[in-house]
C-alpha cells in the first residue's frame, strides 16, 4: 500500500545522481526498471570499488552499486540500435515516466525525449538529469558533483579560514540533484494524469549547485557581501552555532532561536550572560563571536562531551562530533530500523541504509540490487513478448 505502488519508471541511469533519485521512488513503492546496455557492462557503478560483496554475480557485487540500486529491476537493452528503440517504444507504453542522467546531448541521440516518445505514450513524463542542461553551449560537456562545487563557490565556503579550497565531504550536489529529479518527475506525472499530456522536465547538477547558494547568493547579489569561510564550521550569521571544545573533544551547539540561547546560559550555569549587552541578540552575539567562543570554551572544557549532552538533555540542539564508524554504531541508529539487513544471492547478509521517508507502518522489504539484465525476460514478457521474440533479440545482442 505504499503511495507509489502503481508508478512505473523506465530509467536510463548510471553512477550516482540518477540512481540516488530513483531510490527515493523505489522506497515509496515505485517499479523502477534500469535500462542498461548489454554490450558495455551496464551501469559503470557495477564494477566500482574498492569494496565488494563476497560471492554472487560479479555484476552486482559492488557495495557502491548495491546502496544505490536495491529493489530495482534490470533490463538490458541496446538503445543505439533500431530494434532496441523499438523495444523501448513498447516498454514506455506501460510506463508513467522515463528518467535519465546522461550528458546533455545524449537524450536526443538515444531518442528518449518527450517529442520522440509521445506518439507511443502521450502521458509519458521524461525527466532528464544532466550536468549543464540540454539546450545551451555546455550541453555536450561532461560534468560531476565536485566540478559543480568548484565553479559555484562551495570551495570558498568549506573548511577553515586560511586553508586550501575544500569541497563538501559528500557528493551533496549529486544527491540533491537526484532528489530534485525525482520531485520534478512526480510533479510531471501528477499533471499528466490530470491533463493526459506528458512533457520533458529538466534538472542539471549546475543549476542545483547554484540554487543551493540560497541566502549566501542573496547577500552577494543585493548587498555586495562575499561570504568568507568562518572558523569551527560556524553558521555564517547565527551564534552560538559552531564547534566548542569539551574536556575530551568537541561538541556542536546550535542556538538558532533566541530561546535556545537562554536555555544554554542556564544549563552552562551562566544565567548572567542572558542580560549581558554584548550578547542580547543574534546581532550583538555575532559582533562578539570570538569573545563568546572563548567564554563558552572555558565552561565546556569543564566536562566531557557525553556529560554535556546529558546536562543539555535535548533542550538545547547539540550533537557529538562522530566519525563514520561511530555514527553507524550510534545507539540511536543501531537500536532502530535505520540499518537494514539484506540477504545476498550468495546466501550471506549485508547491510544497507533505510530510506528516510516513512509512511505510517508501511515498509518495503529490501531486495538486493539486480545483476545485469536479471529481469530482462520477465519485463519483456510483461509487455507481450514471447520466448521466440526474446531469444531473437538476445541472438542479435539487442538485449
Amino acid at each position: 500500500m505504499l503511495p507509489l505502488k502503481d508508478l512505473r519508471i523506465v530509467s536510463v541511469e548510471q553512477y550516482g545522481a540518477g540512481p540516488f533519485g530513483t531510490m527515493y521512488l523505489v522506497n515509496l513503492g515505485a517499479d523502477v526498471i534500469k535500462v542498461e546496455d548489454p554490450n558495455t557492462g551496464g551501469d559503470v557503478s557495477r564494477s566500482l570499488g574498492p569494496f565488494y560483496l563476497d560471492g554472487g554475480d560479479k555484476t552486482q557485487h559492488s557495495m557502491f552499486y548495491q546502496q544505490l540500486n536495491h529493489n530495482k529491476r534490470s533490463l538490458t537493452l541496446d538503445l543505439s540500435s533500431i530494434e532496441g528503440r523499438e523495444v523501448l517504444h513498447d516498454l514506455v507504453k506501460s510506463a508513467d515516466a522515463l528518467a535519465s542522467n546522461l550528458r546533455g546531448d545524449v537524450p536526443d541521440k538515444l531518442g528518449i525525449t518527450y517529442p520522440q516518445l509521445a506518439k507511443f505514450n502521450p502521458k509519458l513524463v521524461c525527466a532528464h538529469l544532466t550536468a549543464y542542461g540540454r539546450k545551451d553551449e555546455r550541453a555536450g560537456w561532461p560534468g560531476y558533483d565536485y566540478i559543480m562545487q568548484a565553479e559555484t563557490g562551495y570551495f570558498q565556503l568549506t573548511g577553515e579560514p586560511g586553508g586550501p579550497p575544500a569541497r563538501f565531504g559528500l557528493s551533496v550536489v549529486d544527491f540533491m540533484a537526484g532528489v530534485a529529479m525525482a520531485f520534478s518527475l512526480l510533479a510531471g506525472v501528477l499533471d499528466a494524469r490530470k491533463t493526459g499530456k506528458g512533457r520533458d522536465v529538466d534538472v542539471s547538477l549546475f543549476d542545483v549547485a547554484l540554487y543551493n547558494l540560497n541566502y549566501v547568493a542573496m547577500w552577494q547579489m543585493n548587498a555586495g557581501y562575499s561570504q568568507p569561510r568562518v572558523p569551527r564550521s560556524a553558521h555564517f550569521s547565527l551564534t552560538p552555532c559552531q564547534l566548542y571544545r569539551t574536556a575530551d573533544g568537541w561538541i556542536y551547539l546550535m542556538c538558532n532561536k533566541e530561546k535556545f540561547w537562554h536555555l544554554l546560559c542556564d544549563r552552562l550555569g551562566r544565567p548572567e550572560w542572558k542580560d549581558d549587552p554584548r550578547f542580547l541578540t543574534f546581532k550583538e552575539r555575532l559582533e562578539h563571536r570570538d569573545l563568546l567562543t572563548e567564554l563558552i570554551d572555558d565552561v565546556m572544557q569543564e566536562r566531557t562531551t557525553e556529560e554535556w549532552l546529558k546536562a543539555l538533555d535535548g533542550a538545547v540542539p547539540a550533537a557529538p562530533v562522530l566519525n563514520i564508524p561511530q555514527a553507524l554504531d550510534n545507539p540511536y541508529v543501531k537500536n532502530s530500523d535505520r540499518i537494514k539487513s539484506v540477504k545476498y544471492d550468495s546466501g550471506a547478509d549485508f547491510n544497507v541504509l533505510r530510506g528516510p521517508v516513512r509512511c505510517d507502518d508501511e515498509d518495503l522489504p529490501v531486495k538486493p540490487a539486480p545483476s545485469l539484465g536479471q529481469q530482462t525476460d520477465e519485463i519483456l514478457r510483461e509487455i507481450g513478448y514471447d520466448d521466440e521474440r526474446i531469444n531473437e533479440l538476445k541472438q542479435r545482442k539487442v538485449v
